[in-house]
């Protein structure tokens, strides 16, 4: 039975066990571009995004992200701050992103994954797409040497995804119900190659454009920054480069040396790429099963004075600077935008 107040006093202890002071959001993007297939939900259009930093500049105060770690080191977040953050480091952030934030003021911070940088080559993810959902043919069998083990799996026979059949399931994603067996195929390939060693995922990729008959070109649409590029999002001041690790790597997954490598190398990558210092960083993928203790601590030790997470929250004044929760926004329109920054100010589920 559910006692009278009970409600009340879960929020009165939830707010109590967050401490006093005010409420920050931090938000994560990835890519702002317009897509007709986004089967990972990871890009925002750029009238939505233009819609959502217009509404961030006039109603909210918009702080970069270190400013917002200094100021929780000191116990004095302001009330309705928001910081913008980007993880990956698609051109994209760029050539749309950068455009938009510079128009209405808007600081962000970019976390790039330093091994992608002035490759012609995708985001793993990306390229696993472009490989089994583009439209033409596939051989019926595939089998991998993944680390060793055996990897096999089939779709019909001699069947043609066109690109009319594209076009119908442009809406599909991960989040919904697979409604081809090449969904599937994408679907379980993604979570095996989520958490492999670098080495063997990409041997991987390999064996399965040689099945695909597809080179590793990128497509303009999907390509991460190049060195000019990574340096002119700095032009103007208002964005920021972080670190993401070197390969977009699951730390979790990882051994100490080599967590220890992607963390330090990432940083040290990116600061002589950009001839400035890196002071922040971004777990890849950022749930808290992706990256542990041992994680936050080399993080630490590396010299960064915060780092992202993915999962929701906000920050106040006790909250750890380098697990710093942030909220990730879809494709959505601006009502839908504004309703979720209120409840996540709010603390509503």
């Amino acid at each position: 039975m559910r006692l009278p107040g009970m409600g009340r006093l879960r929020e009165v202890q939830h707010r109590l066990s967050e401490g006093t002071g005010g409420r920050a959001l931090i938000l994560l993007y990835h890519r702002v571009e317009d897509l007709q297939f986004d089967p990972q939900l990871l890009a925002v259009t750029r009238q939505h995004f233009d819609e959502h930093v217009s509404l961030l500049e006039r109603d909210y105060r918009t702080l970069r992200l270190t400013e917002l770690i200094d100021m929780l080191l000191a116990g004095s977040i302001p009330d309705r701050a928001v910081a913008v953050t980007f993880d990956d480091g698609y051109a994209d952030n760029l050539v749309n992103a950068k455009q938009i934030l510079d128009k209405h003021g808007v600081p962000a911070t970019v976390f790039v994954a330093s091994g992608y940088v002035g490759q012609d080559r995708e985001f793993w993810w990306d390229e696993l797409e472009r490989l089994v959902l583009r439209p033409g043919v596939l051989p019926q069998h595939l089998t991998l040497d993944i680390g060793g083990e055996r990897f096999e799996a089939s779709i019909p026979p001699s069947t043609s995804y066109s690109a009319e059949d594209q076009r119908r399931d442009a809406e599909w994603s991960v989040l919904r119900e697979d409604t081809t067996p090449r969904h599937r195929l994408y679907r379980v390939l993604c979570d095996r190659l989520r958490s492999l060693p670098v080495h063997v995922r990409d041997n991987a990729l390999g064996q399965i454009r040689d099945w695909a008959g597809c080179g590793p070109k990128a497509r303009n649409t999907h390509r991460p920054m190049s060195v000019r590029e990574l340096r002119d999002l700095r032009v103007g001041g208002l964005v920021d480069v972080g670190a993401h690790t070197v390969n977009h790597s699951r730390l979790s997954a990882q051994p100490t040396k080599d967590q220890h490598r992607e963390i330090l190398d990432s940083k040290a990558d990116l600061e002589r790429l950009c001839g400035c210092d890196v002071p922040t960083f971004s777990y890849p993928f950022g749930a808290k099963a992706d990256y542990t203790a041992e994680s936050v601590a080399l993080v630490r030790d590396a010299g960064f004075s915060g780092a992202c997470s993915n999962f929701g929250g906000r920050v106040r004044s006790r909250t750890d600077p380098f697990q710093l929760p942030r909220y990730l926004v879809r494709d959505w329109d601006l009502p839908t935008f504004r309703e979720n920054l209120d409840r996540w100010f709010s603390g509503r589920r």
